[in-house]
């Protein structure tokens, strides 16, 4: 059975609705990261560097969310565009794209909007700027097919949705009419079983969701050096 290393934030949910869209078995086992279990030993030999989510699928494993939804894509042969050149194409370019930019662009604006331990202009404005160019290239590509690789659902379509759920908190809830394509698909996908499903694991299990001096430390570990509160 598959062991699936989860703690309730967006990429954990893009493998969550993976799992639960093609039905595999798995253990569901909590990472709880704001108390700082990702940087236990036992954890660290299976992702060394310390994130969620995480794979072991006998003598397997797998980190990173997008390396993880490329393994069970193919593990199961469902999920994937058509198997041309130009459609794996697509495909790996919009997965870099998230992994690259989308993900760490609005990862960054949240952490400088809300858990920064002094305000930056100028990191709100970049991360600002970019999080909106991203969100707005992904809205350009929905609006001229229904999902992000044309007319079938696949494993791209689940690597945005795990970001989507948080885009209202990053960027705000006005965020809905300036993404009018992106809130279609959103609502397509939130419709789906398999993501209700996804969606009620974050209450499987219970995990600390406050973010007190334990918590910033465990998450930002950078701080400990400039003797902020986090240390």
């Amino acid at each position: 059975m598959l062991k699936f290393y989860y703690h309730p934030s967006p990429n954990p949910a893009k493998i969550a609705l993976f799992l639960e869209e093609s039905g595999l078995p798995y253990e569901l086992i909590l990472v709880d990261t704001h108390r700082g279990e990702q940087h236990l030993p036992a954890y660290l030999a299976i992702n060394p560097n310390a994130k969620t989510p995480a794979l072991v699928d006998g003598a397997a494993t797998v980190f990173d969310s997008n390396a993880i939804l490329l393994y069970l894509a193919e593990k199961t042969g469902r999920f994937l565009p058509g198997d041309t050149p130009a459609e794996r194409a697509d495909m790996y370019s919009w997965l870099m794209f998230l992994a690259t930019g989308l993900a760490p662009m609005c990862g960054q604006l949240g952490h400088f909007k809300y858990f920064a331990p002094q305000p930056s202009e100028y990191a709100l404005n970049r991360y600002t700027f970019e999080a909106w160019r991203h969100w707005d290239i992904i809205e350009a590509r929905l609006a001229q097919r229904p999902y992000m690789l044309g007319e079938q659902y696949t494993i791209v379509d689940m690597a945005v949705w795990g970001w989507a759920r948080v885009a209202p908190f990053v960027l705000g809830e006005q965020i809905w009419e300036r993404l009018p394509h992106v809130k279609r698909w959103f609502d397509a996908i939130n419709a789906r079983p398999a993501a209700v499903r996804a969606e009620a694991l974050k209450d499987a299990q219970p995990y600390k969701a406050d973010f007190d001096a334990e918590t910033l430390a465990a998450l930002f570990r950078h701080n400990r050096n400039n003797g902020h509160a986090a240390a």
